[in-house]
């Protein structure tokens, strides 16, 4: 076998369809369109979503609720994450900073300190914002809270 004589298994190659090349070829006149409609006719484009004019899907299924535009989301960290990172890292300042560096946070996400966990260490924390129990932990352990 050379370059010169090679060629494709025996069947993997089928001829392209020629549609509209007359009434001889099978695939004339309509050209496999059928008769009449839109589907039938040049520059038809299927609208995003069109059934057929059966009522669609994003029409039929009920709505409910409503997406509040001014909510303000927060990633949740818990006392046990920061006791756990304090512990660890030997730190007694932890940010947003400190944070990112763990994996925990990405870069434009707001913190949240909830109160789930003991603390033991005594730390500064800066966070976004923090639950009430969150604040009551860090302050009975001797530390401090600052809002961002």
């Amino acid at each position: 076998m050379e370059l010169h004589n090679l060629q494709p298994a025996v069947g993997s190659n089928k001829k392209k369809t020629r549609i509209g090349r007359g009434q001889g070829s099978g695939k004339g006149g309509t050209s496999t369109r059928g008769h009449k409609g839109a589907k039938s006719r040049s520059g038809y484009k299927r609208k995003v979503g069109f059934e057929g004019g059966q009522m669609p899907l994003q029409r039929r299924v009920p709505k409910f609720g409503f997406k509040n535009i001014n909510r303000v989301e927060y990633k949740a960290i818990n006392l046990a994450v920061l006791e756990e990172l304090a512990s660890n890292n030997g730190l007694e300042k932890i940010g947003v900073a400190e944070l990112m560096g763990a994996g925990l946070v990405r870069k434009k996400q707001l913190v949240k300190i909830l109160g789930n966990g003991q603390l033991t260490h005594k730390l500064e924390v800066e966070a976004h914002a923090f639950s009430k129990k969150a604040e009551e932990a860090i302050t009975a352990a001797g530390g401090s809270i600052v809002k961002i």
